[in-house]
């Protein structure tokens, strides 16, 4: 596995310290590859992210949004040490998915079903920076003078 060093940008850029915290969580991030996830785009300013979370109940899953953070914890109780498997292949381990969420997007539902959670999410992006059409009033023409005529 390769690591990147942001050494050098550190140095070199003022105020882009954030993006670079960034860009280093997102290669750490993509080391672990459990619970394998989708990001879908399913309107322009809407998304949708499915996990596979199969062998999770709801009440074992958390999802919270902080400072555009979406973190997303499974949480498994301790095995039953009863139950003897012959293969085991599902994999019941905790696990915890982060998402950097830009600005102005929430989440707008969760839902889970056949084993993969499903949280959507949208751009909402406040009426004071949407675009806005700004009329032009016309000038008021120059006053007449009696008994002229308009050309």
């Amino acid at each position: 596995m390769r690591t990147l060093d942001f050494a050098p940008l550190y140095r070199s850029v003022v105020g882009f310290d954030r993006l670079a915290s960034l860009l280093e969580a997102a290669t750490t991030e993509a080391a672990s590859g459990y619970p394998p996830y989708n990001i879908e785009r399913t309107d322009e300013n809407a998304y949708r992210i499915e996990i596979a979370v199969a062998g999770f109940r709801p009440e074992e899953l958390n999802i919270e949004v902080k400072e555009n953070l979406l973190t997303v914890q499974g949480r498994k109780p301790a095995n039953d040490d009863s139950r003897r498997y012959l293969h085991r292949g599902l994999a019941e381990r905790n696990f915890e998915r982060r998402f950097q969420l830009a600005d102005y997007v929430v989440v707008t539902d969760a839902k889970l079903a056949d084993g993969l959670l499903s949280i959507s999410l949208k751009r909402e992006i406040p009426e004071a920076l949407k675009p806005r059409r700004i009329e032009i009033a016309a000038a008021p023409s120059a006053p007449q003078i009696e008994g002229e005529q308009a050309a």
